[in-house]
């Protein structure tokens, strides 16, 4: 049997999350995370999508791009288990496989054309920015969603423990910024009410200052206990974020 297949990318993600720090641990998890999702040629034939419209979730399949090629491993930590309990890595959602393919099920919002490209629009989002895209195919409810189903050691879902607060000065900036980045404020909220910090450093760490990207701008921010404070908000470079897609 032939054991070598050729994957080619349909498309590539433009998410909001520039680095894997801060990008939620599933989907579904910040509804405020979005995305657009360009389809390449050949593939960005408006009958290749004819009826994708009616539905109101994907099922995305991806390359995790972030990870250095052979770098799997047999036994992972996941942050489920506190960070410092291993278990299989096919028994986690983990990026350090055999063949780093990861999938995620996310809202679809909208497909058009912008500037002759075809665009869909994804919310709820887990992906790096430049995540290429192997495959799409709609979420089916009735067969997707198994009520009985045991989720092993992730059975419920991980429930935000930390209040976010904003600065004077970066709730301002945030006010500003929403001009053209609707949502932000909500984006930052959702994302660090997860805790994006590792799990080892969310007890017994003295580190307090942490930052993170989200489109082109840093986001730093503190912990105090249970209370997360957002003290800046400052430009990068120019986004790969396309806000007029």
């Amino acid at each position: 049997m032939d054991s070598t297949y050729i994957l080619k990318p349909i498309g590539i993600i433009h998410s909001c999350f520039k680095e894997k720090f801060g990008i939620p641990r599933q989907s579904g998890l910040v509804a405020a995370a979005q995305a657009t999702l360009e389809i390449l040629p050949p593939f960005d034939q408006d009958e290749a999508f004819k009826g994708l419209e009616a539905f109101s979730h994907v099922w995305l399949i991806f390359v995790f791009h972030g990870i250095p090629n052979g770098k799997w491993q047999p036994t992972v930590r996941p942050p489920r288990l506190g960070g410092n309990r291993r278990t299989g890595v096919f028994a986690t959602r983990s990026g350090f496989r055999p063949n780093p393919i990861g999938m995620s099920a996310v809202g679809l919002t909208k497909i058009c054309r912008v500037e002759g490209k075809l665009i869909l629009y994804l919310s709820g989002i887990d992906l790096l920015d430049q995540t290429p895209v192997l495959d799409i195919k709609p979420y089916l409810p009735y067969a997707d969603m198994i009520p009985r189903a045991c989720g092993g050691f992730a059975t419920d879902p991980p429930h935000p423990s930390l209040t976010v607060e904003f600065t004077d000065q970066s709730r301002q900036t945030c006010m500003e910024l929403e001009k053209t980045y609707p949502g932000l404020s909500e984006l930052i909220e959702q994302v660090l009410q997860a805790d994006p910090r590792p799990a080892y450093m969310r007890s017994g760490s003295r580190r307090t200052e942490f930052g993170m990207r989200l489109y082109d701008f840093n986001i730093r921010w503190s912990v105090r206990q249970q209370t997360i404070v957002v003290q800046t908000i400052e430009a990068e470079s120019k986004s790969l974020f396309d806000k007029s897609v």
